[in-house]
């Protein structure tokens, strides 16, 4: 099996840390910086190479530069840092500079309290999550300090299955994913031969986007423009510089194992290869039709959910739903998607998005999978087929958790046109830049 365009697919549209001295804080530097000697662990395309930039993060999730170079990253207390022997750390907003270009963090200090997924920024602020709301405080490039924390969302969903709060900012507009609260819309939750509430009433308030005011505080969920449904958890949204068009990633269902793997009668081989992670582009009204229907990696279709009748074949309840544009393979968890505009880069780098992927922990009897940055090549009104960028995460440092240390799960761009990685399992922040073949 093996991930591909989809055929028809045309529209792509404070306490800190002080390791050096004051003056040096003032500003960050762009300048190249040399890499680690085993390229920190990582395998590289000829040419890249790679520094740990941070370590001892705790659960670093979604990260922004700001314009002097300085990275603002969010620490989730939801996820577990393997470095600290499973502990969970508390959850921030806190910033990361190299002050003399050698491409690591000699300075972090705690900005403010954070506890989500979502980061960025947007005049003159700095916006960020927490459990239930989504904030912003003053901020200028190049500041160690942020202004009062103001609250932007209130009452956003907390409990059930997804909760990240990621957003992306376009122009006046914030985009929001609210993830659904249940795998597949049963009551109870995963349990096997339930079938799904019908019609899902989770759809009114879950797995999908809404729109904001970007610059308006103040506001609660219910103000929200319910923008775009059937969309189970995008913990990426992004948008493409070149047009402005918004794009997300989503995390296909799980369960479709028989029991006590899953909850349906499909053999366990079924379940680990499906569904596919989507590549969804997002427009005004986009239905992607969880959780009626998941997209087949055998049909390379929408298929109905068992839940509500499927078989694995037909797609009675799914052909007025929105189609994904790429589809990679079924549990890799797309967990952030970054179009590259940076000039450091090949050019061919200058036409897509890079994904990262946090890797699956639901393909049993099958190993696990994904832990991986791809490259997929978007340009012209289609996409091309993805290439694997950065790899070896899952055996980094030796074995953790399921035999996984490193998990990536964000992307920033550099300044100077390096890309950042993120992995919340091993608290660390890598730094991927191009020297030359």
């Amino acid at each position: 099996m093996s991930p591909r365009v989809l055929r028809g697919a045309t529209l792509l549209s404070a306490a800190a840390v002080l390791i050096v001295s004051g003056a040096a804080m003032s500003r960050s530097t762009t300048a190249a910086a040399p890499c680690d000697p085993d390229n920190a662990s990582l395998t590289l395309p000829a040419g890249f190479c790679a520094t740990v930039f941070a370590t001892g993060l705790g659960a670093p999730r979604h990260m922004v530069v700001a314009p002097n170079g300085d990275v603002l990253v969010i620490i989730n207390p939801f996820a577990t840092n393997a470095e600290a022997g499973g502990a969970r750390e508390g959850g921030s907003l806190t910033l990361l500079r190299d002050a003399n270009g050698d491409g690591k963090a000699e300075f972090r200090k705690k900005l403010a309290p954070g506890s989500g997924t979502g980061i960025g920024l947007h005049g003159g602020y700095v916006y960020f999550s927490t459990a239930s709301t989504i904030v912003r405080a003053s901020y200028r490039a190049g500041d160690t300090t942020i202004g009062p924390v103001e609250t932007v969302i209130a009452d956003l969903p907390n409990n059930g299955n997804h909760r990240a709060n990621n957003f992306v900012i376009n122009g006046s507009t914030l985009y929001l994913n609210v993830g659904s609260a249940t795998n597949s819309c049963q009551n109870p939750d995963r349990k096997p031969g339930v079938k799904g509430v019908d019609p899902c009433v989770e759809l009114e308030t879950r797995a999908g986007i809404w729109a904001f005011d970007a610059d308006k505080t103040g506001q609660h969920m219910a103000d929200g423009t319910h923008y775009a449904t059937g969309i189970r958890n995008s913990v990426s949204l992004t948008v493409d510089p070149r047009d402005n068009t918004l794009w997300a990633t989503m995390h296909g269902r799980d369960g479709l194992q028989s029991p006590p793997v899953g909850q349906w009668t499909f053999t366990n081989e079924y379940g680990a290869e499906n569904p596919a992670e989507q590549v969804n582009h997002i427009t005004k009204g986009s239905n992607f039709g969880w959780p009626y229907c998941y997209f087949s990696t055998e049909e390379e279709k929408l298929v109905t959910a068992p839940e509500y009748g499927g078989d694995g074949k037909k797609s009675d309840r799914c052909a007025d739903k929105s189609q994904p544009v790429y589809w990679f393979p079924a549990h890799w968890a797309p967990n952030d998607m970054m179009f590259y505009s940076g000039k450091q880069f090949p050019a061919e780098y200058r036409a897509g998005a890079f994904v990262a992927f946090h890797g699956s922990w639901n393909r049993a009897p099958l190993p696990q999978q994904g832990f991986r940055v791809v490259f997929l090549p978007i340009s012209g009104g289609k996409a091309g087929t993805h290439k694997d960028f950065a790899t070896d995460f899952s055996n980094n440092g030796g074995p953790g958790k399921d035999g996984h240390l490193h998990r990536p799960t964000g992307l920033a761009q550099g300044t100077d046109g390096s890309v950042y990685i993120a992995d919340d399992v091993g608290g660390t922040i890598y730094k991927v830049s191009y020297k030359g073949k």
